[in-house]
């Protein structure tokens, strides 16, 4: 295994997902770790071929609220430790956070909050400041420490203009505030590696288009899913994709390419090198 694939989507719902092609899709995608958020579903709602499929490892995070947001990760190598706690309850409640241990690498998968609230009014964006916080505060350590930390998920903000299709028309909306975009400064001036950008510098590559009709097919849309590297994984990102072509969600896969190196412990890789 010269790599592990690390995969990352918003399935807007997984039982809809899997009536549009999940299972294929996972497994034709060459996968080995896949996250998912919005799942909106526990795991005994799902059937079970798509709950626990053949090979697979997996584990479910759901909300106390029926049908709302949710995590899932499947994997081909079982995680030797999983945390699902911030340790702060409104936040835990809500089932976004899967921090899990694959030897010396910690993958976190991740469903940050909208800042909108039901009528659309920004009531949530405290909450949503609050959140990324709290998952800074965790995982700085361990990044500044060196280990090797991926954090992927919906990030539900743009980080720059270039993120999104019509910046000047959204820049009193949420996921492109100005409070929210400074949050996105803060993890990367602190250190974490933005993947997608690190091999991309080019506009027009997105991750989120609105159902309305036309818009994806004229890809208007936003970058919102990101995977994050920190220092101590960098060196073993290969690669890093958006796979906008997969259906099943308004929201598309993305991908990174991590040497296989990444799992093994630093003697081993010392002693290679």
């Amino acid at each position: 295994m010269p790599e592990i694939q690390v995969y990352c989507w918003n399935v807007n719902g997984l039982r809809s997902c899997a009536k549009k092609g999940f299972l294929a899709w996972l497994e034709g995608a060459n996968a080995h770790i896949v996250g998912l958020q919005e799942v909106r579903a526990r795991e005994e709602q799902l059937d079970p071929e798509v709950a626990c499929p053949q090979g697979w490892h997996t584990h479910f995070v759901s909300a106390e609220r029926p049908g709302y947001s949710g995590v899932a990760t499947y994997s081909r190598i079982k995680p030797d430790k999983i945390t699902v706690e911030l340790g702060i309850a409104e936040m835990d409640r809500e089932g976004r956070t899967q921090i899990l241990r694959f030897g010396p690498l910690t993958i976190v998968n991740c469903y940050f909050p909208n800042g909108n609230g039901k009528n659309r009014d920004l009531s949530r964006v405290p909450f949503k400041l609050n959140f990324y916080d709290a998952l800074f505060q965790k995982l700085q350590p361990a990044m500044t420490s060196g280990e090797r930390v991926i954090v992927m998920g919906d990030f539900n903000t743009a980080h720059r203009e270039i993120d999104l299709a019509r910046p000047q028309q959204n820049k009193k909306s949420s996921g492109f505030l100005q409070e929210e975009r400074q949050e996105m400064d803060r993890w990367i001036n602190a250190g974490w590696i933005d993947t997608f950008r690190h091999f991309e510098q080019g506009g027009g590559h997105y991750t989120w288009w609105s159902q309305r009709f036309g818009v994806r097919a004229k890809n208007i849309g936003w970058r919102i899913d990101y995977i994050l590297a920190s220092p101590g994984a960098m060196p073993f990102v290969r690669n890093a994709s958006i796979d906008s072509e997969v259906q099943g969600s308004d929201h598309c896969p993305i991908r990174v390419s991590l040497d296989s190196q990444i799992l093994e412990d630093n003697k081993a890789v010392t002693g290679r090198n």
